[in-house]
């Protein structure tokens, strides 16, 4: 039976992933399948820089926009799905792709997502009490100090997230970074892991171009529509944050579109700390496509 493979390609916002995606499905005959947990969101087009319906049609695209901000979706659900839809296209293909930049739900796929321990009901509701009367900023510190690996990794502005890791912490005396390397999960398929990355002047350039691009496309107006769903975590993110700030009148569009140019930086920075240690990850440049592509033929005609 011949092997399966799984091309991975990864890399931080902005860095030019659904161009060199499309390259690679095309001359693998590889199905795409999308890691980017906030493009499986319809009604989050312009925000998330979905693929166009041109880039789409150029090779096969699975879980983008398929879900609706209205539906509860984890990455365990993401999990499931996306393995059984892999499952579907090996039966006839031998090659399949995992493109984002979502690094929790590209290890759920390639590794298996950790069993964390059931929430204590009190604990959680503690919790959430104190991050109520005293901020996020007292949830950050004692994830600080419980464990800093994950708080260099994690986005600061997401209390959801911030809230579970010191939940873990207190609930099991144990990081929760630690669970995020336990043994992982046997896969029927092989992973071939492949970076993009750039200068980090190329890459802040073109993360700041490309919320121009989102501006003038109409983010404020696509939030706008999105504002009354505006407490949903699909939407507590870069870019509508900052936006939703804006239509609030706490600041300035000018100063909205600065901060979502900054804190989409801070996001690639985070993403490539998070994959700096994957050893199994090679580095392109996003131009380097036949290289790219005779590095994965050493792994898929073996």
């Amino acid at each position: 039976m011949p092997k399966k493979h799984l091309i991975v390609l990864l890399g931080p916002t902005g860095v030019g992933k659904t161009t060199v995606s499309i390259s690679i499905s095309n001359h693998f005959n590889a199905p795409i399948v999308s890691a980017d947990s906030r493009q499986f969101f319809k009604e989050m087009y312009i925000g998330t820089a979905a693929p166009t319906p041109e880039q789409l049609s150029l090779a096969p695209h699975y879980l983008v926009g398929h879900k609706s901000i209205t539906e509860r979706y984890s990455c365990g659900m993401f999990e499931l799905e996306a393995l059984e839809l892999l499952n579907k296209i090996y039966l006839k293909q031998d090659v399949a792709m995992l493109v984002g930049g979502s690094m929790l739900y590209i290890d759920a796929v390639c590794h298996g997502i950790d069993n964390f321990p059931t929430p204590d009901s009190e604990l959680r509701q503690s919790l959430e009490n104190q991050l109520s009367t005293e901020g996020i900023e007292s949830l950050r510190a004692q994830l600080k100090l419980l464990d800093p690996e994950f708080y260099n990794q994690v986005d600061l502005k997401n209390p959801k997230r911030i809230l579970k890791a010191v939940e873990i912490c207190l609930q099991t005396g144990k990081t929760y970074s630690s669970f995020l390397t336990n043994p992982q999960k046997q896969r029927p398929f092989k992973t071939i892991k492949i970076g993009l990355n750039l200068t980090r002047e190329e890459l802040y350039k073109q993360i700041n171009a490309r919320v121009d691009q989102m501006i003038n496309q109409g983010l404020v107006d696509e939030a706008k529509t999105l504002y009354p769903y505006r407490d949903h975590n699909a939407l507590k993110t870069v870019g509508y944050r900052e936006i939703f700030d804006y239509i609030d009148g706490n600041i300035s569009l000018e100063k909205a579109i600065e901060l979502i140019k900054r804190n989409s930086r801070r996001y690639a920075k985070r993403q490539l700390t998070w994959w700096g240690r994957d050893k199994e990850i090679e580095w392109f440049r996003p131009e380097e496509i036949v290289t790219i592509i005779n590095y994965i033929n050493t792994f898929t005609k073996k």
